[in-house]
């Protein structure tokens, strides 16, 4: 855990709704110290494990997960929402508090073997990581970990993650409210 990154994080209450605390990183994200500190974190972490592809869920993934994959020597691979990606895709729906969602890869993305770490923002419910990693591993990948910049233990999606046989990290947590 890295007490300066979540100091550049912010808290926004009552977003998107009452009762909500929103953990906004463009806050960090705007301090060149505190983007470069999170990036060369998780590089440290990841650096000799063999991954040859770094997978961000859109939209905050892709921040991320971009500039990880220039450190770490490896591709990026966008985990999109439906209808962004124009090649042969494949999806999965999966569920939300309050309805449903839908992440899309490119089928060829990925080689059948290929390490791959998967990157997001923030871990939450962890039904869209979920999804992205049932993806990553339906197109042939080997998923090496979940790393998120931070994790919110009280909603359970490390948990869920760990139960499903994922490896989780995060650099943060914020717990209760």
């Amino acid at each position: 855990m890295s007490p300066s990154i979540k100091s550049l994080i912010r808290t926004i209450p009552d977003f998107p709704k009452p009762g909500i605390q929103f953990r906004d990183i463009t806050t960090l994200l705007a301090d060149a110290e505190g983007l470069k500190l999170t990036i060369d974190l998780l590089a440290d972490r990841y650096r000799n494990k063999g991954i040859s592809k770094v997978a961000g869920i859109e939209s905050r993934g892709f921040i991320l997960g971009a500039p990880l994959a220039i450190a770490l020597g490896a591709g990026f691979v966008p985990i999109r929402k439906p209808g962004k990606l124009p090649g042969e895709k494949i999806g999965l729906d999966y569920q939300l508090e309050y309805g449903h969602d839908r992440v899309e890869i490119h089928v060829d993305a990925i080689a059948r073997g290929e390490k791959v770490l998967l990157v997001d923002d923030l871990i939450a419910t962890g039904g869209t990581a979920l999804a992205a990693a049932s993806l990553i591993e339906q197109v042939g990948g080997a998923l090496l970990e979940c790393a998120f910049v931070i994790d919110l233990p009280d909603l359970g999606g490390r948990e869920r993650l760990h139960a499903a046989g994922y490896s989780t990290y995060a650099l943060c947590e914020f717990e209760g409210d």
